[in-house]
């Protein structure tokens, strides 16, 4: 028996129309007239920070369509160009160095950045007060299993214009479990120092930022973890084992892997893989003329080491003393194994990055308009390798490695080690630039005191050189990922693996467009289209075979109404949204070996249509409770693919019109909260509800609905104190979420043969404490 899953490029499935509804949500009544009136930039009602993913990160508030980014942007300018490998979390935390952390629309982030999706809208705390020397804050976070986190800001004025603005952060959180070979699973280090010069008259200011960050982020190499399939859509904890809380990492300190530059064999530790650093300077100018018009420049400088580390179970299968596989103890004795062996994928994705990022703006208000045009000139340069080792180990907490001292057919050892086929499966190259030069424009016009119409339209020419490793033979197929494999190898046909070099250039779009119309003060009509193209970014170049660079065409669509009084804001909305050419790879395994693993490539479309409605309550004084509903049914369209494996076995998916594994139909969220003894003291809840998911492509496998929740208690001591306590998944829930990997072939009709199967996969975030203090001065 076999269960896991592998998805090279983590696609954000979450929801396609909770995050695509909400475009004008129910605000106060206040700021849902102005919304309605001025096409507000950013959206309420969700805190971007209160995330049941991770401890550190902001919430992932996806559309639901594969293969994006978490599109975070600080001061205006995209934090990382390419999230993989350099993740915004190594660089970016939502700390004391923030004067303002918000959500921008999709239409917004489209028109600006050119992607698809929310986007979190922070900005920098530059110093602005003209008459204090220091203004401090210093934030501490801890929970109950030994987090460590404090961050600290000092801001003020130097005089005759000028300010400054210095920011330390540094975390230190062990996670829910203990790692064997490593004391945290996050230590990240940022320092921010910042120089604010105003212009005469209070025309504008000029700032330069210094920024440097120095990470080890192991998160996305802990989500694993074993449990029983019962058939129902439940799982089981196996014996010995609990979700969230038991380390399923082996007690190893280093590891080796090939370099795919050289074939030179090295090792390294699971830690020292996670290196992240980035070196960044910022530069920020804005002038404000007397008739109006107002300028923007933003330019950044970043010179970074990405590193993302993927310890990813695969097959998850039944061994006897027979096959075999044999533990060994300290003393280098072996002992034969019978049980189950967990075989794992490790992946050391790294690259050395230079990215740089312009954009100019000119806007101007009038009386019953705003407009903008903009221009960006953003370059990436990548040298990037994912290199990739294998490995087998029993199923238990802190699993031991599992050795095979006779010579296996489908598993090249490495030496007398238990690492095997290093470069095999999921091993990429790509060295080269993408360069992105857009212009865009906005304009915001109230037509008639009753209707609003904002429309606007971005055009971005998209370049992207380089070389990688998608290599064919003489006859023109893609030779593929083999054992060893690495620039230089030889293939078995002879081919021999030589950098191939590829050149594009492309025409990307954005139109969008909103109307809004007042029906009474109270009532009215909302709807609002974008419609985006887009290419493959140049990440998508790193597997063997190179991807489809078709047109990628996103129309996104939405109607209803809102209706807004003293006590009730309340919007309802119609949505469509899909997505042609999503570019993906999967790594297949061979029902009848699971040690042969194949990667496939495909295309294929994703669309739905959904139903959301969104209110905020204030029946009485102090209390507020905010409401969401979604329903949705996301499916795929042109889903086949299809691969041969080495004993001739030929397997093929076809998922059209199935549904998007790990989106749920129905979304709930639930957020009440009362504040009382005038603002001091504030009591809040957030529930979460996700609705039964499918767990592989073939819609075999499902996860019971869940709810994550979360609550806690806020206190303003003073005006220099603040307190809070948060409870995370409160309800201590346990559970597995997310999709199982290695079960992409596994049809319907084989489903019930696996029911009390063990199986790995991800799983919901364990019951957590935390704690909080602020203090500013």
């Amino acid at each position: 028996m076999y269960a896991n899953k592998l998805r090279l490029h983590r696609a954000s499935l979450i929801t396609m129309l909770a995050a695509v509804s909400a475009g004008a949500l129910a605000q106060t009544p206040e700021a849902a007239d102005s919304v309605a009136a001025k096409g507000n930039k950013e959206e309420g009602n969700r805190n971007v920070m209160l995330n049941a993913a991770s401890a550190n990160g902001p919430r992932e508030i996806s559309i639901g369509l594969p293969g994006g980014d978490v599109n975070v942007l600080e001061n205006g300018l995209p934090v990382v160009f390419n999230s993989n490998p350099h993740n915004v979390n190594t660089h970016w935390r939502g700390d004391g160095s923030l004067s303002h952390t918000g959500l921008l629309k999709i239409s917004e982030t489209a028109i600006t950045t050119g992607n698809i999706g929310y986007a979190v809208n922070s900005f920098d705390q530059l110093g602005t007060d003209k008459t204090k020397m220091f203004n401090g804050t210093l934030n501490y976070n801890a929970n109950h299993f030994g987090k460590q986190q404090f961050d600290f800001n000092l801001n003020g004025a130097l005089g005759k214009g000028w300010f400054y603005s210095g920011s330390v952060y540094q975390n230190f959180d062990p996670g829910s479990f203990k790692l064997r070979f490593a004391q945290y699973q996050d230590r990240t280090e940022i320092y921010k120092f910042a120089l604010t010069k105003l212009y005469n008259e209070g025309r504008g200011r000029l700032s330069a930022v210094y920024h440097y960050s120095n990470s080890h982020w192991l998160s996305n190499a802990t989500t694993g973890a074993p449990f029983i399939y019962n058939g129902d859509g439940s799982v089981s904890e196996i014996p010995g084992f609990k979700l969230g809380t038991t380390s399923y990492l082996p007690n190893v300190s280093t590891i080796p892997y090939m370099d795919m530059r050289t074939g030179e064999v090295k090792v390294t530790s699971l830690y020292d893989a996670t290196a992240s650093r980035g070196n960044q300077i910022t530069l920020l100018n804005n002038y404000r003329w007397d008739n109006g018009l107002e300028w923007d420049m933003r330019f950044k400088y970043d010179h970074a080491l990405g590193s993302y580390l993927y310890q990813t179970p695969m097959a998850l299968s039944e061994v006897q003393a027979a096959d075999g596989y044999y533990t060994k103890g300290a003393d280098g004795t072996l002992s034969p194994y019978a049980g189950h062996m967990q075989s794992r994928m490790s992946c050391f994705n790294r690259g050395r990055i230079d990215e740089t990022f312009l954009t100019s703006e000119l806007k101007r208000k009038l009386s019953n308009m705003t407009w903008r045009v903009g221009i960006d000139q953003w370059h990436y340069h990548n040298n990037y390798a994912s290199c990739t080792t294998m490995y087998d180990h029993t199923v238990q907490d802190t699993p031991e490695l599992l050795y095979h001292p006779a010579a296996l057919p489908e598993k090249k050892y490495y030496g007398s080690t238990a690492y095997y086929n290093f470069n095999q499966n999921a091993s990429e190259y790509y060295k080269g630039d993408e360069n992105k030069l857009a212009v865009y424009a906005t304009h915001d016009w109230d037509v008639t005191p009753k209707l609003n119409l904002y429309y606007g339209a971005r055009l971005e020419w998209q370049r992207s050189k380089g070389e990688n490793a998608a290599v064919r033979n003489a006859d023109g197929k893609y030779v593929g990922r083999f054992a060893n494999y690495h620039l230089g190898a030889t293939a078995a046909d002879g081919t021999v693996i030589a950098p191939a070099d590829y050149s594009y250039d492309w025409l990307n779009q954005v139109y969008t467009a909103a109307l809004t119309y007042k029906i009474t003060h109270e009532f009215g009509l909302t709807g609002d289209f974008t419609y985006n193209t887009q290419r493959p970014a140049m990440n998508s170049f790193a597997p063997a075979e190179l991807p489809n660079v078709g047109k990628i065409a996103i129309p996104l669509g939405r109607a209803g109404i809102y209706y807004n009084n003293k006590w009730l804001s309340l919007t309802s909305l119609f949505s469509y949204i899909a997505k042609s050419n999503n570019n993906s790879t999967l790594n297949l395994i061979n029902p009848n070996n699971p040690s042969d693993i194949k990667a496939s490539a495909l295309t294929y479309d994703i669309k739905t249509l959904g139903w959301t409605t969104d209110a905020v309550v204030k029946p009485f004084k102090g209390f507020e409770f905010h409401f969401l509903f979604t329903y949705q049914k996301p499916t795929y369209k042109k889903y086949e693919t299809s691969v041969t494996f080495s004993d001739g076995t030929v397997s093929g998916i076809n998922a059209t019109g199935n549904i998007v594994t790990e989106i749920p139909k129905v979304l709930v969220e639930l957020d009440p909260s009362y504040t009382f003894l005038g603002d001091a003291l504030r009591v809040w809840a957030s529930f979460r509800y996700f609705s039964k998911t499918y767990a592989n492509i073939k819609n075999a496998y499902y996860f019971n609905g869940r709810w994550e929740t979360f609550g806690g208690v806020d206190w303003k001591v003073n005006r220099h104190v603040q307190l809070g306590c948060t409870v995370i998944n409160f309800l201590n829930q346990t559970g597995a979420k997310g999709s199982i990997a290695g079960a992409e072939l596994v049809d319907k009709e084989q489903a019930a043969q696996y029911n009390g199967a063990w199986m790995a996969g991800s799983y919901i975030r364990p019951f957590t404490v935390e704690f909080a203090a602020k203090i500013n001065f």
